[in-house]
Order: structure tokens, then C-alpha cells, then sequence
């Protein structure tokens, strides 16, 4: 069984692509962010790199923004491909199903506060 579920906070604003779609089809969103995700018992992150297509892309675009602690469900996908120098690279992503925010209420007011206040 593959499913992946993760809390993190993304380390910059979602990256957009937009593909055309064939004769008669839509044309597809893919957003792609990487997740700064705490490991458990220890101080150090890993950073993994989420895509999403269609609405959840759309939700990633207008919603995520860096610095934000989110959390996503998916699935991993691995893969490969070759690069200008004909080196072979693989990519490991997951595939994301649901987003859903995991800043509280009061936490996001409290950074807002902050950023306020360091503006001044």
C-alpha cells in the first residue's frame, strides 16, 4: 500500500506549470512545492518534494505560501530521467491528494503580529 501522509512547512511559494492539453482536452495545472518535514526525536529536517495536478494544484496556487505549515496526503512516486549530460537522474516525489492547513488560528495571528511589528 502506497500512502503518504505529511506535516511540514513549505520552503518557498509553490512553483506553477501549466500544460496544454491534446485536441479537446483541458489544459493541466501542476504545482510542485518542497516541504520542510521535522523529524521525529531529532532536529533535523528532510525536505521532500510535493506535486499536485488539477484543484489541488489550483489550492497550492492560491492558498500555500513559504514559510506556511501545511499538511499533505498522497502517494510516492519514483522515477528518472537524463539530464543535459546524459547522466541518468531519479526524482522521488509525492503526489499529493489533500492539503490541508496545520498552522492554528492563533498561531497564524501571532505571526502576523510579528511581522507587523518587525516592519515598523
Amino acid at each position: 500500500m502506497n500512502i503518504v501522509a505529511l506535516i511540514g512547512r513549505a520552503c518557498a511559494d509553490p512553483e506553477i506549470r501549466e500544460i496544454e492539453g491534446k485536441k479537446g482536452k483541458e489544459d493541466l495545472i501542476i504545482s510542485s512545492v518542497t516541504l520542510a518535514v521535522d523529524r521525529i526525536g531529532s532536529e533535523e529536517a528532510d525536505f521532500i518534494r510535493c506535486k499536485a495536478f488539477g484543484k489541488t494544484a489550483e489550492f497550492f496556487q492560491n492558498y500555500v505560501r513559504k514559510g506556511q505549515k501545511i499538511g499533505v496526503t498522497g502517494r510516492m512516486q519514483t522515477g528518472s530521467y537524463e539530464d543535459k549530460e546524459g547522466i541518468t537522474r531519479y526524482t522521488t516525489d509525492v503526489i499529493v491528494d489533500r492539503v490541508t492547513f496545520a498552522d492554528g488560528k492563533k498561531e497564524e495571528e501571532d505571526e502576523g503580529k510579528k511581522y507587523k511589528k518587525g516592519r515598523k
